[in-house]
Protein backbone atom coordinates (compact mmCIF):
# COMPACT_ATOMS: atom_id res chain seq x y z
CA UNK A 1 0.00 0.00 0.00
CA UNK A 2 1.13 3.54 -1.05
CA UNK A 3 0.92 5.90 2.37
CA UNK A 4 1.09 10.13 1.43
CA UNK A 5 1.25 12.71 4.12
CA UNK A 6 2.69 15.79 4.41
CA UNK A 7 3.12 19.38 6.08
CA UNK A 8 3.46 23.03 6.01
CA UNK A 9 7.58 23.48 6.82
CA UNK A 10 8.06 24.83 10.43
CA UNK A 11 11.06 25.67 12.62
CA UNK A 12 12.56 23.02 14.92
CA UNK A 13 9.45 20.36 14.53
CA UNK A 14 8.19 18.70 17.40
CA UNK A 15 8.29 14.71 17.45
CA UNK A 16 3.97 14.79 15.96
CA UNK A 17 5.56 15.69 12.22
CA UNK A 18 8.54 13.17 12.67
CA UNK A 19 5.97 10.48 13.66
CA UNK A 20 3.41 11.20 11.03
CA UNK A 21 6.81 10.98 8.47
CA UNK A 22 7.52 7.42 9.39
CA UNK A 23 4.24 6.29 8.33
CA UNK A 24 4.41 7.18 4.87
CA UNK A 25 6.03 6.37 1.51
CA UNK A 26 5.92 9.88 -0.42
CA UNK A 27 5.76 13.34 2.09
CA UNK A 28 5.18 16.68 0.90
CA UNK A 29 6.96 19.51 2.25
CA UNK A 30 3.85 22.03 1.25
CA UNK A 31 5.91 25.28 0.81
CA UNK A 32 3.60 26.36 -1.32
CA UNK A 33 1.20 27.39 1.23
CA UNK A 34 0.18 30.47 3.29
CA UNK A 35 2.35 31.68 6.10
CA UNK A 36 0.48 31.66 8.77
CA UNK A 37 1.70 34.34 11.58
CA UNK A 38 1.43 32.96 15.46
CA UNK A 39 1.96 29.65 13.95
CA UNK A 40 5.12 26.97 14.09
CA UNK A 41 6.51 27.77 10.23
CA UNK A 42 8.68 30.56 12.20
CA UNK A 43 9.19 29.05 15.87
CA UNK A 44 9.53 26.78 18.38
CA UNK A 45 10.39 25.57 22.25
CA UNK A 46 13.18 24.66 23.65
CA UNK A 47 13.22 23.38 27.80
CA UNK A 48 15.34 26.21 29.58
CA UNK A 49 17.38 26.01 32.37
CA UNK A 50 15.18 27.32 34.62
CA UNK A 51 12.53 24.43 33.33
CA UNK A 52 10.36 26.49 31.26
CA UNK A 53 9.51 26.35 27.28
CA UNK A 54 10.91 29.36 25.84
CA UNK A 55 10.51 30.24 22.36
CA UNK A 56 13.19 30.38 19.69
CA UNK A 57 11.94 32.47 16.66
CA UNK A 58 12.49 32.92 13.38
CA UNK A 59 12.13 36.71 12.29
CA UNK A 60 10.48 37.17 8.76
CA UNK A 61 9.82 40.35 6.50
CA UNK A 62 6.40 39.73 4.99
CA UNK A 63 6.71 43.64 3.59
CA UNK A 64 9.68 42.24 1.25
CA UNK A 65 8.42 39.05 0.58
CA UNK A 66 7.62 38.51 -2.97
CA UNK A 67 4.10 36.79 -1.36
CA UNK A 68 2.68 35.00 1.59
CA UNK A 69 3.93 31.51 0.37
CA UNK A 70 6.00 29.92 2.21
CA UNK A 71 7.98 29.58 -0.30
CA UNK A 72 8.55 33.58 -0.77
CA UNK A 73 8.88 33.91 2.74
CA UNK A 74 11.97 35.98 3.49
CA UNK A 75 13.84 36.37 6.96
CA UNK A 76 15.23 39.95 8.37
CA UNK A 77 17.62 41.62 7.98
CA UNK A 78 18.87 40.84 4.90
CA UNK A 79 19.28 44.62 3.81
CA UNK A 80 21.68 44.88 6.64
CA UNK A 81 24.91 43.03 6.97
CA UNK A 82 25.07 43.01 10.92
CA UNK A 83 21.77 42.21 11.20
CA UNK A 84 21.97 39.08 8.83
CA UNK A 85 22.94 36.25 11.21
CA UNK A 86 22.30 37.89 14.91
CA UNK A 87 18.97 35.66 15.20
CA UNK A 88 21.60 32.85 14.36
CA UNK A 89 23.97 33.63 16.98
CA UNK A 90 21.20 34.07 19.47
CA UNK A 91 19.62 30.64 18.75
CA UNK A 92 22.84 29.15 18.66
CA UNK A 93 23.33 30.71 22.25
CA UNK A 94 19.97 29.42 23.35
CA UNK A 95 20.44 25.77 22.73
CA UNK A 96 24.32 25.45 23.84
CA UNK A 97 22.43 27.36 27.77
CA UNK A 98 19.73 25.04 27.05
CA UNK A 99 21.98 21.51 26.35
CA UNK A 100 25.42 21.80 26.29
CA UNK A 101 25.00 19.17 29.47
CA UNK A 102 23.13 16.66 27.63
CA UNK A 103 24.38 13.85 26.89
CA UNK A 104 24.11 13.65 23.31
CA UNK A 105 24.51 17.52 22.50
CA UNK A 106 27.86 16.73 21.22
CA UNK A 107 26.84 13.97 19.05
CA UNK A 108 24.73 16.44 17.42
CA UNK A 109 26.73 19.77 17.68
CA UNK A 110 28.47 20.10 14.31
CA UNK A 111 25.26 20.18 12.77
CA UNK A 112 23.89 23.24 14.48
CA UNK A 113 27.01 24.84 14.06
CA UNK A 114 26.89 24.61 10.53
CA UNK A 115 23.13 25.54 10.64
CA UNK A 116 23.83 28.59 12.59
CA UNK A 117 26.97 29.82 12.05
CA UNK A 118 28.27 28.42 8.92
CA UNK A 119 25.42 29.77 6.53
CA UNK A 120 23.62 32.66 6.50
CA UNK A 121 19.70 32.40 5.71
CA UNK A 122 17.75 33.96 3.23
CA UNK A 123 14.26 32.19 2.92
CA UNK A 124 12.53 30.43 5.55
CA UNK A 125 11.50 27.74 3.76
CA UNK A 126 15.11 27.03 2.93
CA UNK A 127 16.00 26.64 6.75
CA UNK A 128 13.26 24.70 7.82
CA UNK A 129 13.86 22.14 4.55
CA UNK A 130 17.58 21.96 5.84
CA UNK A 131 16.87 21.12 9.13
CA UNK A 132 14.30 18.60 8.00
CA UNK A 133 16.24 16.59 5.93
CA UNK A 134 18.45 16.11 9.18
CA UNK A 135 16.05 14.67 10.58
CA UNK A 136 14.80 12.47 8.32
CA UNK A 137 18.80 11.16 8.65
CA UNK A 138 18.90 10.92 12.06
CA UNK A 139 15.52 9.57 12.47
CA UNK A 140 15.41 6.73 9.81
CA UNK A 141 12.88 8.37 8.05
CA UNK A 142 12.80 7.02 4.62
CA UNK A 143 9.62 8.57 2.88
CA UNK A 144 10.71 10.58 -0.75
CA UNK A 145 10.20 13.87 0.03
CA UNK A 146 8.45 16.09 -2.32
CA UNK A 147 9.15 19.63 -2.62
CA UNK A 148 5.21 21.01 -2.88
CA UNK A 149 6.21 24.42 -4.76
CA UNK A 150 8.07 22.07 -7.37
CA UNK A 151 5.34 19.99 -8.23
CA UNK A 152 2.51 22.88 -9.73
CA UNK A 153 -0.32 22.00 -6.95
CA UNK A 154 -3.57 23.56 -7.28
CA UNK A 155 -5.63 22.78 -5.12
CA UNK A 156 -6.52 24.23 -1.36
CA UNK A 157 -7.22 22.60 1.92
CA UNK A 158 -8.70 19.33 1.40
CA UNK A 159 -8.83 19.37 -2.11
CA UNK A 160 -4.89 19.58 -1.74
CA UNK A 161 -4.54 17.14 0.27
CA UNK A 162 -6.34 15.01 -1.98
CA UNK A 163 -4.22 16.09 -5.49
CA UNK A 164 -1.21 14.90 -3.05
CA UNK A 165 -2.82 11.65 -2.63
CA UNK A 166 -4.17 10.97 -6.42
CA UNK A 167 -0.77 12.50 -7.36
CA UNK A 168 1.25 9.76 -6.28
CA UNK A 169 -1.60 7.21 -6.47
CA UNK A 170 -1.99 6.96 -2.91
CA UNK A 171 -3.99 4.00 -1.14
CA UNK A 172 -4.18 5.79 2.17
CA UNK A 173 -3.23 9.61 2.73
CA UNK A 174 -2.06 10.56 6.89
CA UNK A 175 -3.62 14.06 7.43
CA UNK A 176 -3.50 15.77 11.63
CA UNK A 177 -6.09 14.98 14.24
CA UNK A 178 -7.71 18.78 13.48
CA UNK A 179 -8.10 17.79 9.76
CA UNK A 180 -11.16 16.24 10.43
CA UNK A 181 -12.45 20.02 10.48
CA UNK A 182 -12.04 20.60 6.76
CA UNK A 183 -10.90 17.12 4.93
CA UNK A 184 -13.90 15.91 2.84
CA UNK A 185 -13.99 12.00 3.24
CA UNK A 186 -16.35 11.51 0.53
CA UNK A 187 -13.68 13.09 -1.89
CA UNK A 188 -11.39 10.44 -0.97
CA UNK A 189 -13.55 7.75 -0.66
CA UNK A 190 -15.10 8.06 -4.07
CA UNK A 191 -11.10 8.60 -5.27
CA UNK A 192 -10.74 4.76 -3.23
CA UNK A 193 -8.05 6.52 -1.33
CA UNK A 194 -8.51 6.10 2.60
CA UNK A 195 -8.41 8.95 4.98
CA UNK A 196 -6.47 8.29 8.09
CA UNK A 197 -6.15 11.50 11.27
CA UNK A 198 -3.26 11.49 12.95
CA UNK A 199 -3.88 11.02 16.92
CA UNK A 200 0.13 11.90 18.42
CA UNK A 201 0.06 10.53 21.97
CA UNK A 202 3.51 12.18 23.10
CA UNK A 203 5.94 9.88 25.04
CA UNK A 204 7.37 11.16 28.45
CA UNK A 205 10.75 10.77 28.63
CA UNK A 206 13.16 11.88 30.95
CA UNK A 207 14.56 15.49 30.62
CA UNK A 208 17.21 18.02 32.37
CA UNK A 209 15.72 20.90 34.83
CA UNK A 210 13.26 19.59 36.51
CA UNK A 211 9.77 17.94 35.57
CA UNK A 212 8.81 17.00 32.25
CA UNK A 213 7.32 19.57 29.75
CA UNK A 214 5.91 18.03 26.39
CA UNK A 215 5.61 19.26 22.51
CA UNK A 216 9.17 20.99 22.27
CA UNK A 217 11.10 20.71 19.62
CA UNK A 218 13.10 17.36 18.47
CA UNK A 219 15.81 18.97 19.76
CA UNK A 220 14.54 18.35 23.16
CA UNK A 221 14.39 14.85 23.04
CA UNK A 222 17.81 14.20 20.35
CA UNK A 223 19.86 16.08 22.67
CA UNK A 224 19.01 14.03 25.89
CA UNK A 225 17.99 10.67 24.34
CA UNK A 226 20.55 10.54 21.15
CA UNK A 227 19.94 7.25 19.32
CA UNK A 228 16.91 6.29 20.97
CA UNK A 229 15.06 9.28 20.09
CA UNK A 230 12.93 7.49 17.70
CA UNK A 231 12.12 4.66 19.23
CA UNK A 232 10.89 6.97 22.23
CA UNK A 233 9.05 9.57 19.71
CA UNK A 234 7.18 6.33 18.18
CA UNK A 235 6.36 4.70 21.12
CA UNK A 236 2.62 3.86 22.17
CA UNK A 237 1.11 5.74 18.61
CA UNK A 238 -0.21 3.80 15.50
CA UNK A 239 2.45 2.38 12.81
CA UNK A 240 2.54 2.12 9.77
CA UNK A 241 1.97 -1.91 9.72
CA UNK A 242 -1.19 -1.55 11.96
CA UNK A 243 -2.56 1.41 9.33
CA UNK A 244 -2.14 -0.79 5.72
CA UNK A 245 -3.97 -3.79 8.02
CA UNK A 246 -6.57 -1.24 9.05
CA UNK A 247 -6.97 -0.34 5.54
CA UNK A 248 -6.78 -4.09 4.38
CA UNK A 249 -9.98 -5.10 7.03
CA UNK A 250 -11.98 -2.19 5.72
CA UNK A 251 -11.78 -3.16 2.27
CA UNK A 252 -11.92 -7.38 2.58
Amino acid sequence: MVIVSGHQPVYLPWLGLIHKASLCDVFVFMDDVQYLTQDWNNRNMIKSPQGKAIWLTVPVDLKHSASDRLQDILISGQEHVAEKSRWQAVHWASLRMAYTRAPFFGKYKPFFEWLYLGKQWKRLSDLNLAILKQVFEWFDLRPKLVIGSQEGFIGVKSDLVLEHGARYKADIVVTGIFGRDYIDTAKFERNNIKVVFQDYHHPRYSQQFGGFVPNLSFVDLLFNHGPESRHICLQGNVTREEICQGARSTHS
